[in-house]
């Protein structure tokens, strides 16, 4: 699943916390509340409400709680059991996470509403040509651009401080700052779709990067070290982001189910059983009279007779 200009991902600014605030309150645990929890963290741009409502509608016994993580973070919130799972930036390390794809996210040129690239629609895509001579601002949180592939643009270039001095221009350190640079006019940043919306200023706009390297998002969760519960609940969680209904056989309710079915099942192989033992005959079955009919109207065992 890619996600596409408007449509794939939902709006970031109504999405992002939805599900957080009538769950938990600002600290995270309501006092009153002792049902147990379970952590799902999530990196800036991801969106985990539509699937929050899910839960909250299958698993009411169980509070979701919904955890920010930065992005470089997420791996360890995971290993130190701050989070039970989490939606996250791919790839991840698979000797000690395991990890679904859910949908990809195409990259996009943040540009101040100045640059001649805003003067393009919203359906207009740029390409890395167009970015020849801009200076491009990658933030050091960057999830596009591993080190060593190249960036499009020009890569900020050292200045004389007019003191006789070399100033190394700073890199910025999240996406948000990049885009607030990129708001100063001095130059473009590339970030996924979802941040460009997360971090949405009026002084901003974005156009999509055809070619650009796009940015897979997935669900996360240890290899080892989950308790049964918390375990159960992961595939809850994976039910939920996949789509199952809630009476997959995967999932609690459809267990729950099989459990019910199956009682009455049992009773009845039972009875079968019994049955077998008596020859076929059946278990307290009264017998029937020979003949099928009605006692006295069978023929003599002599057979006729004449009077």
């Amino acid at each position: 699943m890619t996600d596409q200009p408007g449509d794939a991902l939902d709006d970031a600014a109504d999405d992002a916390f939805d599900g957080a605030p009538d769950e938990t309150p600002e600290d995270g645990v309501r006092p009153d509340d002792d049902r147990p929890a379970f952590r799902l963290g999530y990196v800036p741009g991801a969106t985990p409400g539509r699937w929050a409502r899910t839960w909250r509608d299958r698993l009411p016994d169980v509070r979701l709680e919904l955890v920010q993580t930065e992005v470089a973070d997420a791996p360890a919130a995971l290993a130190g059991r701050r989070v039970d799972a989490a939606l996250l930036r791919l790839p991840v390390d698979g000797d000690v996470l395991h990890a679904i794809p859910l949908y990809t996210e195409l990259p996009v040129v943040a540009v101040s509403r100045d640059h001649l690239l805003a003067a393009t629609t919203e359906e207009e895509v740029v390409t890395a040509d167009d970015l020849a001579d801009d200076v491009v601002w990658l933030p050091a949180d960057d999830v596009l651009y591993p080190a060593g592939e190249a960036v499009p643009g020009r890569a900020p270039e050292a200045y004389d401080d007019g003191a006789g001095g070399v100033v190394e221009p700073e890199r910025p350190a999240t996406a948000a700052d990049a885009i607030a640079l990129v708001a100063t006019g001095v130059g473009v940043t590339v970030v996924p779709m979802s941040l460009a919306r997360l971090h949405h200023r009026k002084d901003v706009t974005y156009r999509v990067l055809d070619g650009g390297p796009k940015a897979p998002v997935g669900l996360a969760w240890l290899v080892e070290g989950l308790p049964d519960d918390v375990h159960e609940q992961v595939e809850e969680m994976i039910g939920i982001v996949r789509g199952r209904t809630v009476n997959s056989s995967r999932g609690r309710a459809g267990r729950e189910r099989a459990e019910t079915e199956e009682a009455p099942r049992g009773a009845a192989d039972a009875r079968r059983a019994a049955g077998r033992r008596d020859g076929g005959r059946g278990v307290g079955r009264t017998p029937r009279p020979r003949g099928g009919g009605k006692p006295g109207r069978g023929r003599p065992r002599g057979g006729r007779g004449r009077h």
